[in-house]
């Protein structure tokens, strides 16, 4: 079967996509889990006993009457223990400094993000990394949690705020209000509306748990950064909820024999941008403030905030509340709470923890006996119960005491230990899973490599053996040998296995493709050995040689791929990238001078001629990959394409790359990025402080007007109108919402969500990709000539960057700006001239593209991404569109280089290879690095930096070869088009 180079390549992706997927779902696994069903109420361990029988077999009562919690998205522990705090919160500071309180500032592991660090302090377990994707529609918390345990007791709980908790816990509250957490524009309406219960609610006392979770400080951070002036405003709101809350309680506990407890915590920090996801200090660091007349402190004693892990939260609300640890908890409970407490009660609270803790690690490691945690729990045991002894005896000696202090610290030290050892397990990998998702992706790159001769060559079509595999003994042989290892595996693995728990016949599909994979992998290769012609650059004519730029495009492709196996290239990724574009600028350079001051003397590089409309490029190719060339087929031989220049324009051509250098140079000082210099000031920060919002606005309104002037010289006049309102409605919507200001306009009195501004934008871009779509199908259907094809693609790729100027932050338009002069100056002055083919020109834009990414200030970590873009225009929080518009805003570097490549071969070449060939090359070049890095992280998935290195980046290299289908899908669609028509 005989398939277009650019349709094999598109099915290429896909399948390689289902292999990813695979392994994606192998590599974020379960994390460590009980094996006791949560339902399945086990009796509370004795406490110990040497020869004397103990009355204490029952849990403890609890330690508080009422538990207030108060929950402030992206509460960073310096706006509470800080500068900020003093300044902003003097009420909850005075109550940290010399109230009844203990502080402690807790670790939050990544991912930062709210879903899983609200199952960490509920469930004291560490969710596993795959979170960050259902962070969006979160399901229903099935794990042992403190919640479920509340229930159980009959205690009565009242929540409000964050949607996610009744998402988590459906059916454990009393009555609940929650709140969207995803319309990160709204930062007021959406903590009224929790504090506006607080008044009826603390004057009731029907209730035993009071849950409220606060979003205004973190839609604050994403929209505006940590340094805003909304933040002290909204630190100083949540000081006098607090102040209100405490005295509520303070009044209340006359009525109770019990003190009540206030607890004041934060999901996760917020990063140096406002956002979160990631490992930096300022992400995982948040404060935790126990308040209770429990902890009355005696004058000059000073508590100063110790450093916990956010998983205690779990256990010590848990022994406040006298129920059940959670079975599945890896922290230990907050000791100072229990400070008060007899001895014979502290040791009890104690040996309940190690207990659970040392189950929890029996059934997950092996070997739990030679833990050094494990050991000192035994031994621990074994004193609790010499001194439960010498207790009963009623011997209060001074012995006693001793004995009683060392178990205690042995205790202290045992629950720690083992506390880190579960910890340190954090995961067990779904190894199955991700061997038959690698096989996949290894597979269809093995194959996209030995197809290049066949899908580069003139008429970009290839053989697909699709036939042979069904008369393939090879092909049964395979399937059979897949077959045998599946049920092997699923009947024998201990552990739960994705791919084992999907039907025979879905499984069955998989290992068919494989099988047929691999077939054609052996058939393709058996041809190349055959022709002998996968080495050579021309195989045709095997004294052909490579160009420097052929050379550059292949070593700096390899050299990117091996860099990401190590954690430093990956957090500095965007180093590669800035690297890679500068020389290729360098090399574009010496290329330019060569063919200006030696002109035809210079030995050709089978290129087609661009300034004679790509007329060429068929014969051109077909030189490089093998097959006869006539006469006509030849590169034309005439004046060189600097002779046909005028001299302004031979100008501009030599001075091309030096621009385009200029501008990457200024691009890397807008934005820091990466790990090592990302807390340095850049323009960026510079712009965005409320001080310089006049510099922004003159910026920002000239990138404007930069992006229309590059943009309408290839739209129709009825385009080019919507695209200049629809910027003009890009500027009034960032005015609207206080980001820039109108010359008119003093201050932010005016602010608001800029919904209706958004959405005026929304209707010109929708418009102008309506038109280029109706050019499109009127150049297919109607068979009309080229140029209306090519008016319709520019006027999609019009409409996309229009769409990015709405979503980019202000201080990010000059990016886009700068990439459309980028695309203007490498069209007219470097490709044309050059004679460069379409493989070397979609290398050029992929790169270009990447390099762009970080451009916008993109990195390999998850707090880069601009949530607050999936909002624009939308006054509730509506799922899909989100998504669309949060993987646009953060993948429009390569969209739009991509979109470009399109339009300029179609515009360029009437051949109908050119789209195939790019299309081709496009999938290879993108599945090379994932492929490769999928090895890298099968081989590295227990190295120390896999979760805040390593992982972030394989969701990214994810989405993006998700990205990659829907642009091949693009490139087939029009590659038909062409065909179509010729």
């Amino acid at each position: 079967m005989r398939l277009g180079s650019g349709t094999f390549a598109a099915c290429c992706v896909a399948i390689e996509v289902l292999g990813t997927a695979v392994f994606l779902r192998g590599f974020f696994p379960a994390p460590v889990r009980s094996s006791a069903r949560t339902e399945h109420k086990e009796p509370p361990a004795p406490e110990p006993s040497a020869g004397a029988s103990s009355n204490w077999t029952k849990l403890p009562p609890p330690l508080f009457s009422k538990v207030v919690i108060v929950l402030i998205d992206a509460l960073r522990d310096d706006f509470v223990f800080g500068a900020k705090g003093v300044k902003f919160m003097p009420y909850t500071t005075y109550l940290v400094e010399k109230g009844a309180a203990h502080s402690f500032v807790a670790e939050a592991k990544p991912p930062t993000v709210t879903m899983p660090r609200i199952k960490a302090l509920m469930t004291g377990s560490l969710p596993g990394f795959v979170d960050v994707v259902r962070n969006l529609n979160s399901p229903a918390l099935l794990e042992d949690n403190v919640i479920k345990q509340a229930k159980a007791a009959g205690k009565r709980i009242i929540f409000y705020g964050d949607e996610t908790w009744v998402k988590l816990f459906p059916k454990h509250f009393v009555e609940y209000d929650g709140t969207t957490s995803f319309f990160v524009s709204d930062y007021t309406e959406v903590d009224n509306n929790v504090t506006r219960h607080l008044d009826k609610v603390l004057k009731r006392g029907d209730w035993d748990i009071l849950i409220l979770h606060y979003l205004g400080l973190d839609h604050i951070g994403h929209i505006s950064g940590p340094y805003s002036p909304l933040i002290g405003r909204k630190l100083s709101e949540m000081d006098s909820v607090l102040m209100k809350i405490h005295t509520a309680l303070l009044s209340k506990e006359r009525e109770s024999s019990l003190p009540n407890l206030l607890v004041l915590c934060g999901d996760h920090g917020m990063s140096e941008t406002g956002s979160h996801g990631a490992s930096s200090t300022e992400e995982v660091n948040t404060p935790l403030v126990l308040i209770s007349t429990a902890f009355e402190r005696r004058p000059g004693d000073t508590r100063l905030p110790k450093h916990v892990q956010q998983t205690d939260l779990a256990a010590t609300l848990a022994i406040g509340l006298g129920l059940p640890i959670p079975k599945d908890s890896v922290g230990s409970f907050l000791f100072p709470i229990v400070e008060g407490k007899s001895m014979r009660e502290q040791l009890r609270f104690l040996h309940l923890n190690t207990v659970q803790l040392s189950k929890l690690l029996q059934e997950n490691v092996p070997s739990y006996a030679k833990d050094p945690g494990f050991e000192q729990f035994k031994m621990s045991e074994k004193l609790h119960g010499n001194w439960i002894k010498l207790y009963l005896e009623e011997n209060h000696s001074e012995v006693l005491f001793n004995l009683g202090t060392k178990v205690l610290r042995q205790y202290l030290d045992a629950m720690k230990i083992l506390s880190l050892s579960l910890s340190t397990q954090v995961a067990q990998y779904d190894l199955y899973s991700m061997v038959v998702g690698t096989v996949m992706v290894v597979e269809v790159l093995t194959l996209l490599l030995l197809s290049i001769p066949q899908a580069l060559c003139r008429k970009a079509q290839l053989e697909v053996p699709l036939s042979s595999p069904v008369f393939s003994l090879l092909f049964y042989l395979m399937f059979l040998v897949l077959s045998a290892v599946h049920v092997i595996v699923c009947t024998s693995a201990e552990s739960s296995c994705y791919f084992c728990s999907l039907s025979w016949l879905a499984a069955g599909a998989v290992m068919l493709l494989i099988s047929a994979l691999l077939c054609a992998i052996v058939s393709a290769l058996t041809k190349v050995f055959m022709d002998g012609s996968f080495l050579s650059k021309s195989p045709a004519h095997p004294d052909s040689r490579w160009s420097e730029l052929d050379l550059l495009i292949l070593f700096g492709t390899l050299g990117h791929v091996v860099s990401l196996g190590a954690s430093s290239f990956v957090e500095e990724e965007h180093q590669t990238w800035y690297f890679l574009v500068n020389t290729l600028c360098l090399a574009l350079s010496q290329e330019i001078y060569r063919s200006y001051f030696l002109g035809d003397s210079c030995e050709p590089q089978c290129h087609f001629p661009m300034d004679q409309g790509f007329d060429s490029l068929a014969p051109a190719l077909q030189d490089r990959t093998g097959g006869g060339v006539s006469e006509h087929d030849k590169v034309h031989e005439g004046p060189s394409p600097f002779e046909l220049l005028r001299g302004h324009e031979r100008w501009m051509v030599l001075a091309s790359p030096w621009l385009i250098l200029t501008c990457c140079r200024l691009l890397r000082s807008l934005n820091q990025t990466g790990v090592q210099w990302a807390h340095r000031p850049d323009l960026g920060h510079w712009l965005t402080s409320s001080d310089h919002k006049a510099e922004l606005s003159i910026l920002a309104a000239l990138s404007l007007l930069i992006i229309f002037v590059l943009v309408q010289r290839g739209c129709s006049s009825v385009s080019k109108a919507a695209l200049a309102l629809g910027l003009l409605g890009v500027y009034c919507y960032r005015a609207a919402i206080g980001n820039v200001l109108f010359p008119w306009q003093q201050g932010n009195r005016d602010i608001s969500k800029g919904i209706i501004e958004a959405r005026f934008v929304y209707v010109f871009v929708l418009g102008i990709l309506f038109t280029g779509t109706k050019d499109l199908l009127k150049s297919q259907v109607l068979a009309a000539d080229r140029k209306t094809k090519t008016v319709g693609l520019w006027e999609i790729y019009s409409g996309l960057v229009l769409l990015a100027a709405l979503l980019f932050r202000p201080h990010n338009l000059p990016v886009l700006a700068f990439s459309l002069l980028i695309q203007t100056i490498m069209t007219k002055f470097i490709w044309k001239p050059l004679k460069h083919d379409a493989a070397e020109i979609t290398v050029m834009h992929y790169w270009f593209g990447q390099a762009f990414f970080y451009f916008q200030g993109n990195s390999n970590n998850i707090a880069t991404v601009d949530i607050s873009a999936g909002f624009v225009g939308l006054d509730t929080y509506v799922e899909i569109p989100a998504m669309f518009l949060t993987a646009f805003g953060t993948y429009a570097g390569p969209v739009l280089w991509a979109s470009h490549l399109v339009h300029f071969l179609s515009s360029q070449t009437s051949s109908s290879s050119a789209l195939s060939h790019a299309c081709f090359c496009y999938a290879l070049i993108c599945s090379i690095p994932v492929s490769t890095y999928i090895i890298f992280v099968t081989s590295l998935r227990y190295h120390l930096f896999i979760w805040s290195v390593f992982s972030p980046k394989l969701l990214y290299e994810g989405m993006h070869l998700l990205i990659t289908a829907a642009i091949c899908v693009f490139f087939t669609a029009m590659d038909q088009t062409s065909l179509t028509k010729s």
